[in-house]
């Protein structure tokens, strides 16, 4: 091997270079590119599979569809004009001006972290700025997947009847004007995070404005047929529970990458991301046995999920005991909401919130932030919060105000998100309608895509193989065979 090609292999492992440069530090990168895997996980396969799993066998591949064509979808609009408008120069105090950020000059330069530096209100800073040690092509990675999860996660509410092309329109519309404007407030430097308000890991940005805006989009989109609200069992219990399993797991890289380093602080929300779901679980779970006297396996993966979501605004500002707690309130506040208040209320009723992301998302992301007002403990916040002297209620101070600001804070992402997600789906039926038209309800995925989950004999005949161009020879010659004139044998 040639001096030159040693070189060249050993370019790479250069302590001061273009490959390496001087602020990088390899674990911080590779820990971030590696939470951005996880989270990404969950959506493509997780979210896939459970939203595959848990709905009706004729919407079994519609469900996995909407989820994967907003996984792709979001990625494009993302680095052409979603990221700068989320974290890039402000434009105004809730919101990025939009431009790519595809080039490698911009790709290739040290990551910058808005929410590291706060202001006072005469505009003198109070803590300085920092610099992830990694690039930018990382940071874009990382917050592209939360993007896509919350389109995902928003999905979960119009399952069963949206009209497919009006989920086409509808995904790149709603992260423009609705999923931006939170992300920039919060996290980008807009004016809820110089305000003080505590979003660790998405519990307002993420799951608070999937959960509302859902059950917004499914009030104009309308609901699923009589048949199927009536009766709406899971075709794949078991695969189902694969996919929770994939969310679970995932949410290590979730609340764990949120600290943007791998520090002390990611282990402390890793453990406490854990402690809270498993704490909801088995407290959905004894409710359902006491209740209704059997333990059901769609209420533990939805008291997973409550858990997992109430834990995501303060998962490295708590600390272990409050977890338990969180865990607790998870497990029975949204239980709550989910079997008794929905069933006496007209407008819960009215709407049909297909899997109750209204409740496993809305209720438990408020009151996730709501409670990181309380047990937000000031060691911790002096980890991750930039503003100085920042605590939960509990802790005395300063934290009573801190929890009016939590609550100030869902309010905002409450209300942007109900007038934009109702403008978006008013433009987007001016387009096509929002629902299915009644004969492709009736039928389900044969109808609308041509093919169906589990083909059995005789299924899914309207999947044209030629058209797709998914065939093999054997199918080729089968349909020579059949075009051949009476009384000819071909050679097949």
């Amino acid at each position: 091997m040639s001096l030159a090609a040693d070189y060249n292999m050993s370019v790479g492992y250069a302590p001061n270079g273009i490959v390496v440069p001087p602020w990088l530090n390899k674990g911080d990168n590779a820990w971030q590119m590696i939470a951005a895997t996880l989270v990404g996980l969950q959506s493509m396969p997780g979210l896939v599979i459970l939203y595959g799993s848990i709905v009706k066998k004729k919407w079994a591949v519609n469900s996995a569809f909407m989820a994967l064509y907003a996984f792709a979808a979001v990625w494009l609009c993302w680095v052409t004009w979603g990221y700068n408008m989320s974290f890039g120069h402000q434009l105004v105090p809730f919101w990025g001006k939009a431009r790519p950020a595809l080039g490698q000059q911009f790709l290739l330069m040290q990551a910058v972290l808005p929410e590291s530096t706060h202001f006072f209100k005469d505009g003198s800073q109070e803590t300085a700025w920092i610099n992830p040690n990694y690039p930018m092509a990382s940071m874009v990675y990382f917050q592209c997947v939360f993007a896509a999860i919350t389109l995902i996660l928003l999905a979960g509410s119009l399952l069963g009847r949206m009209n497919i092309r009006a989920w086409m329109i509808f995904v790149p519309l709603w992260l423009t004007f609705s999923y931006t404007i939170g992300a920039f407030s919060l996290w980008g430097g807009g004016f809820l995070f110089q305000w003080g308000v505590m979003d660790y890991s998405g519990g307002y940005v993420i799951h608070l404005s999937s959960g509302i805006a859902g059950f917004t989009a499914a009030y104009w989109v309308g609901p699923r047929s009589t048949k199927d609200r009536e009766r709406f069992p899971p075709n794949n219990v078991l695969l189902m529970l694969t996919g929770a399993g994939i969310l679970w797991m995932g949410w290590a890289g979730f609340n764990g990458g949120d600290p943007y380093s791998a520090n002390v602080d990611a282990s402390i929300a890793v453990l406490n991301t854990n402690i809270c779901a498993a704490t909801s679980l088995l407290v959905w779970t004894c409710l359902d046995v006491i209740f209704f006297k059997k333990p059901s396996v769609i209420g533990a993966v939805q008291g997973m999920i409550t858990g997992l979501v109430c834990i995501t605004p303060g998962a490295g500002l708590v600390q272990g005991w409050a977890a338990i707690v969180m865990g607790i309130l998870s497990g029975s506040i949204p239980w709550f909401t989910m079997m008794v208040v929905h069933k006496r209320s007209r407008l819960l009723m009215h709407v049909d919130d297909t899997l109750g992301v209204f409740h496993t998302h809305a209720v438990a992301g408020f009151l996730g932030g709501a409670t990181t007002g309380l047990f937000a403990e000031p060691t911790l916040c002096s980890l991750f919060v930039p503003v100085t002297n920042s605590r939960g209620a509990f802790y005395g101070g300063n934290g009573g105000m801190q929890f009016l600001k939590q609550v100030a804070g869902a309010l905002f992402i409450i209300g942007w998100n109900v007038i934009v997600t109702s403008i978006i789906c008013l433009v987007v039926r001016l387009i096509v309608p929002l629902r299915m038209p009644e004969e492709e309800l009736a039928i389900g995925d044969d109808a609308v895509h041509g093919e169906e989950a589990y083909a059995l004999w005789g299924d899914g005949e309207k999947y044209d193989s030629s058209k797709h161009g998914w065939y093999s020879d054997n199918e080729t010659n089968l349909q020579a065979r059949n075009k051949a004139p009476s009384g000819v044998t071909q050679n097949v």
